[in-house]
């Protein structure tokens, strides 16, 4: 059974490192039946993936998805603090002005405090603290329509990696953990929110309209029947994407995961790794995404729009 091997580590493995946030409760409670996967599965998981999600998540804004019931029943998404999580910040209200303050898990010891509060995965937001209004990063969520076979997603995810390149851009890859692809493009921290959403809905309509078979530029499960929808919704102010390494609230717990563009022939969907086969991954840990750095956008802008619509 999927995870089992992870069960039969010794009891006292659930117990957080010093300094955690305290003894895991109710580690014996499967939180996916599909596969009997339980709570202290997922937080011997964690315990291993923290370290490397700290890169990701340390100065950003993240919202929580909390299973108190399992996967099976309701899920809430958590943007806020209500009640107390060892090792989380709140950061200042003028950040998001007219909402409760937004939480920052900079350490370890916060994620497995969020992870003994039942939740399961982690979002966070394309800017960090210091510089909110200022994207560092981009993100296209290759979303495959009904029908859309994984080579097709592989394919889509190869012609918007070209045309980025072709317009002076880098990127980056990680499986979802769902369906699909993240394609990641770290930005300087140059512009504001409306001109890199502008920027990544232009690429999105360029990709639909050079390559229809494959891309539609319109969100919705009607509109992309046998394509993929690149979303660039992701881009805009208080939007989030989940974080390199979250495990997803879906049957098998499967994780997202930092993948080189030359791995991604041997990938065989978004949730090709789980939570209880990462092991030789976590090992691997970021290395494929070493060289990854912030790039000027004006440029590409300028590149961008000066092709034919």
């Amino acid at each position: 059974m999927p995870g089992e091997r992870w069960r039969q580590t010794r009891r006292e493995d659930c117990k957080p490192h010093a300094g955690g946030p305290g003894r895991l409760t109710h580690a014996e409670r499967v939180i996916d039946p599909a596969s009997g996967l339980t709570k202290g599965d997922l937080a011997r998981y964690y315990t291993q993936a923290a370290p490397l999600m700290r890169p990701y998540l340390k100065g950003r804004p993240v919202s929580l998805v909390r299973a108190p019931s399992g996967i099976g029943g309701d899920l809430f998404f958590q943007r806020h603090m209500d009640a107390a999580m060892p090792g989380a910040r709140l950061l200042p209200e003028s950040l998001y002005p007219g909402h409760p303050p937004l939480l920052e898990l900079p350490t370890p010891r916060a994620v497995l405090a969020a992870v003994q509060m039942n939740a399961i995965e982690f979002h966070t937001w394309n800017a960090v603290k210091t510089a909110i209004d200022k994207p560092d990063r981009i993100v296209f969520d290759l979303d495959p329509g009904e029908g859309v076979p994984w080579e097709n997603v592989r394919q889509a995810a190869r012609v918007l990696r070209a045309l980025l390149s072709e317009i002076g851009l880098d990127s980056w890859l990680k499986t979802s953990g769902g369906k699909g692809l993240h394609v990641l493009v770290p930005l300087r921290r140059q512009h504001g929110w409306e001109t890199t959403k502008d920027f990544s809905a232009a690429l999105v309509r360029h990709l639909a309209q050079a390559w229809p078979q494959l891309f539609v530029a319109k969100s919705g499960p009607r509109n992309r029947v046998g394509r993929i929808y690149a979303d660039y919704l992701r881009n805009g102010f208080g939007a989030t994407t989940v974080a390199p390494w979250s495990a997803r609230a879906r049957p098998g717990l499967p994780i997202s995961v930092p993948i080189s563009w030359d791995e991604l022939e041997q990938v065989r969907g978004g949730a090709h790794w789980t939570i209880a086969d990462a092991r030789e991954r976590l090992d691997i840990g970021n290395r494929p995404w070493d060289g990854y750095a912030p790039q000027a956008l004006g440029k590409a802008m300028a590149a961008l729009g000066s092709r034919p619509s």
